[in-house]
């Protein structure tokens, strides 16, 4: 999934909202990129059967895919998104936000509905425009909140 959206980011190009490079990192993947996905899987099974109990009792799973972690690098910057300054940091996830909303619309047929909440507030009148534009020309819907 991170691949095929960095394709759509890719393809969007630096414009208002940059290009950022993706990675997921997590015991997960270490094990799909360290060996075969059916010994990545036999891996996970060992884990979640091994912490069982301290999983029961802690009422959380330590082991697993949602343990990883999502990387996002301003690309032209090569800068991590955690070292960017808050309004870089609001452009790369709104990139990620119509990336997603392109990859969905492409694999699927359908332009996904988008909730925003105080999007606006946080851009400049360029980016709310290029922002606006954008949703336009995916032909989906969107539903924003703004004070």
């Amino acid at each position: 999934m991170a691949g095929r959206l960095a394709g759509q980011l890719e393809a969007a190009g630096d414009g208002p909202f940059p290009a950022a490079d993706l990675a997921v990192e997590g015991e997960v993947e270490a094990w799909l990129n360290g060996g075969s996905a059916l010994d990545a899987e036999d891996r996970l099974k060992a884990a979640l059967k091994s912490a069982r109990g301290r999983d029961g009792d802690s009422g959380r799973t330590a082991h697993g895919p949602h343990r990883s972690d999502l990387h996002v690098e301003y690309k032209s910057r090569g800068r991590p998104a955690a070292d960017c300054s808050t309004g870089e940091q609001k452009a790369l996830l709104i990139s990620l936000v119509l990336a997603q909303a392109r990859l969905q619309a492409a694999e699927q047929g359908r332009a996904p509905i988008l909730l925003l909440d105080e999007v606006a507030a946080h851009l400049d009148a360029d980016r709310r425009a290029a922002l606006f534009a954008d949703i336009e020309a995916l032909g989906l819907q969107a539903w924003m909140t703004g004070t």
